[in-house]
């Protein structure tokens, strides 16, 4: 039932079949929201125990005697930089614990870079006026905030199911005024790919003309399994180690998909030489980051073993809205010969690529019938999706029941604009 095999008569009847569906699918009144990647209540509720896990003074003591209570430890208390640093795979001596948010030490780390050499004898990012970024594609928009608002040209690098394309990027940086690159190495927002070694290692040894190029490497997803069988990516920072490169990567993750992403921990890790610049601006900038809720963190989970137990839990949550999404992809849109799309094994979200030219139609359409997706072209820089194909599903958030409803609208909506598009086209 392929529809570019239809005829013209055939596809305005089957035009016809499912402008009369999705009308009666607007009348229902329908408000689901997929449009970003939001733990559901049901995993919120998993963290609970962890609001009342603090009981008087001593309770509230961090294992080197820091009452966590008052001001103080600008790089995070021990237990806690040590337990992200597992999580991490680095140790703790590489570790700083912020607040909730590692986007918010991503932005930080940019900034500081703007403003401060990175390396001693270079100038600060601000001060070179054609700077540029790398940005793998589909990505992380709010990647692409960050770098459109320090001013860098961001360029687009495409990637396939083994990684960013390494040809590419090893060409690109031969200019000196590339001066990073963004990396979600495992379960990649939105693709779902997890960078194969070979990958990792041509990244580990790149000879950036920039000396003072930087990868910004987002582990957001490193333990965000869907299956026991999950997927392994290489330590970035042992194999910049082999390579002579070990100034080059910064790690970030939080716990804002393991916990509650309005009260997480996020931390980052960096070689001695990164951190030093780092933390010369932090220590004018914060005075301490929220210790009470770091041992909150560390009594909660006890190690990362518990960690990683948790991280089942959510798993079980997860699993069955990520069935429902591929089961609908491929029942009720796959045959027609208008969509590819992934299967992850962890992370969260689905990446979806319609026919050609209508990604925008589709959002549009579904927003119309009430369900919200995130935006046409927000997987890739200054919103331009050059195929205006790619959309990303987020599963996460609502029940079953409301999930299976949407991703009917998504399906019904996927096809009428393809087949609008093929008349367009004029196809036979």
């Amino acid at each position: 039932m392929n529809y570019k095999e239809f005829s013209r008569e055939q596809r305005d009847a089957e035009l016809g079949n499912l402008w009369n569906e999705y009308n009666g699918i607007k009348e229902k009144g329908l408000k689901l929201n997929m449009a970003r990647g939001v733990p559901s209540p049901e995993q919120l509720a998993l963290s609970l125990g962890m609001l009342d896990i603090l009981h008087g003074d001593d309770d509230c003591r961090a294992e080197d005697g820091t009452d966590c209570r008052n001001y103080g430890v600008m790089d995070g208390i021990p237990e806690c930089k040590r337990l992200m640093a597992q999580v991490m795979g680095v140790t703790p001596e590489m570790v700083m614990v912020g607040g909730n948010s590692s986007l918010n030490m991503m932005f930080d780390t940019i900034a500081c870079f703007m403003n401060h050499p990175v390396l001693p004898g270079h100038p600060a990012w601000a001060l070179v006026p054609d700077r540029k970024f790398l940005c793998p594609v589909p990505g992380y928009d709010r990647h692409f905030g960050v770098t459109e608002y320090f001013g860098f040209e961001m360029i687009p690098v495409p990637m396939d199911e083994n990684g960013p394309d390494m040809d590419m990027v090893e060409e690109l940086v031969k200019d000196p005024a590339v001066k990073g690159m963004w990396c979600v190495p495992k379960y990649s927002n939105p693709s779902g790919i997890s960078y194969s070694d070979e990958v990792v290692r041509r990244i580990a040894a790149l000879k950036p003309a920039a000396e003072d190029f930087r990868l910004m490497w987002d582990n957001a997803y490193c333990i965000h399994d869907l299956f026991d069988d999950h997927d392994e990516i290489l330590n970035i920072f042992e194999e910049c180690e082999k390579t002579g490169n070990i100034d080059m990567p910064i790690e970030f993750c939080s716990t804002s998909k393991i916990t509650f992403p309005g009260s997480g921990v996020a931390a980052m890790a960096a070689s001695e030489n990164n951190m030093k610049v780092i933390k010369e601006k932090y220590k004018y900038q914060n005075i301490g980051f929220d210790k009470l809720n770091m041992l909150r963190h560390v009594r909660f989970f006890g190690d990362f073993e518990g960690m990683k137990a948790h991280m089942k839990k959510h798993a079980e949550i997860l699993r069955p809205r990520f069935d429902i999404v591929l089961d609908k992809l491929s029942t009720r849109l796959e045959e027609y010969g208008v969509v590819s799309y992934n299967r992850p094994r962890g992370g969260y979200f689905v990446c979806v690529d319609v026919y050609d030219g209508t990604a925008k139609r589709v959002v549009a359409l579904c927003k119309e019938a009430g369900v919200n997706l995130t935006g046409a072209g927000a997987t890739y820089p200054y919103g331009n999706d050059p195929h205006d194909s790619n959309i990303r599903i987020a599963p996460s958030f609502p029940s079953l029941e409301d999930l299976s409803s949407a991703m009917d609208v998504f399906c019904i909506c996927a096809r009428i604009a393809a087949l609008e598009k093929m008349n367009e086209q004029g196809l036979a």
